[in-house]
């Protein structure tokens, strides 16, 4: 059973995560705001009174120093808790400077959260209205049609999010022939798909294919917003579907909805704005401290909430401003 207290300690990580890579941004060094990322969410994270484990993270014990598949993290002492973390979604995002960088967090209790391989998965992420109403191997037009009548709107009045690839290059061409508008982004699936569950954000969808284990984190965010994401894994690969065989994932052509990625009763989503995104504000540095931005959602009880946090410098001519 996953305590009251522990969303909070879980936004204690993601802000010194997101505090750290924020020092680096603009550097153009990817790989090293997300190493400071990294070291700073797992120092944290061994003060927090959990049994934790890390079932999506930075890679399994051969490729990663710390937060690997498999790591045990946590004090030792309190409930057993899954967690998949992205120490710094939107590495390049922070290296440029560009909108959209943040740090993410899911947990749930043992058993809640789908240990997903690192290999591409096919997505489909709609808001709440549209949940039940399309189908991931469904044409395009279809499923914007099904999300435009959800949303008591015109097929042209969509905006969907797409990551601009070259293996896209279909799908946009579909969207587009469909009436649909597209917003191509650079990085950052998973903060697409939040904005498309949130009503205000004018995003509508997102889809495509990323990364298997952002569908995860996508999916804990969705159990908490009521949205929904569907994926099916990419095998690009002969060796991917040894790796699957190997983690006990027989049904390769499987289409996983919300609760499959994300089946857990507790779920806590908790993510740090590092810079200015659609949803989270970027970590400000000025003389007397830091004020960082953080979201963090939970099934039980259902909640969202953000969180507005001045960290100030332990000096007594401090200056606090609002």
């Amino acid at each position: 059973m996953i305590s009251a207290d522990l969303p909070l300690e879980f936004v204690r990580v993601v802000e010194r995560a997101a505090i750290a890579a924020a020092r680096t941004m603009g550097q153009g060094d990817r790989q090293g705001s997300d190493r400071v990322a990294v070291e700073a969410m797992r120092t944290e994270m061994e003060t927090v009174d959990i049994e934790g484990a890390i079932v999506i993270g930075e890679g399994e014990r051969d490729e990663a120093p710390m937060l690997y598949i498999g790591e045990r993290v946590g004090t030792g002492t309190g409930p057993a808790v899954d967690i998949a973390v992205d120490p710094l979604e939107g590495t390049n995002l922070c290296a440029t400077g560009t909108a959209g960088a943040m740090v993410v967090l899911a947990a749930a209790e043992r058993g809640g959260l789908l240990h997903a391989p690192d290999i591409y998965m096919d997505k489909l992420v709609v808001p709440g209205p549209a949940r039940g109403k399309v189908d991931l191997l469904a044409p395009v037009a279809d499923n914007l049609r099904a999300v435009a009548l959800a949303l008591n709107r015109d097929v042209d009045d969509l905006v969907v999010i797409v990551l601009d690839r070259p293996r896209h290059e279909r799908l946009i061409a579909d969207i587009r022939q469909a009436g649909a508008r597209i917003r191509l982004i650079g990085d950052g699936d998973l903060s697409a798909g939040i904005s498309a569950a949130v009503s205000g954000t004018g995003v509508h969808a997102v889809m495509g294919t990323g990364g298997a284990p952002e569908g995860v984190l996508t999916a804990a965010a969705m159990r908490c917003l009521n949205g929904e994401i569907q994926g099916r894994l990419v095998l690009n690969r002969p060796s991917d579907a040894d790796r699957l065989r190997k983690m006990g994932i027989t049904d390769l052509d499987r289409v996983y909805r919300t609760e499959d990625l994300a089946p857990g009763r507790n779920v806590v989503f908790a993510a740090a704005g590092v810079t200015d995104g659609t949803l989270l504000k970027a970590v400000r540095f000025f003389r007397d401290g830091v004020r960082t931005q953080c979201l963090v959602m939970t099934t039980e009880p259902h909640q969202v909430r953000f969180i507005d946090t001045i960290h100030a410098e332990d000096r007594t001519d401090v200056v606090i401003r609002f």
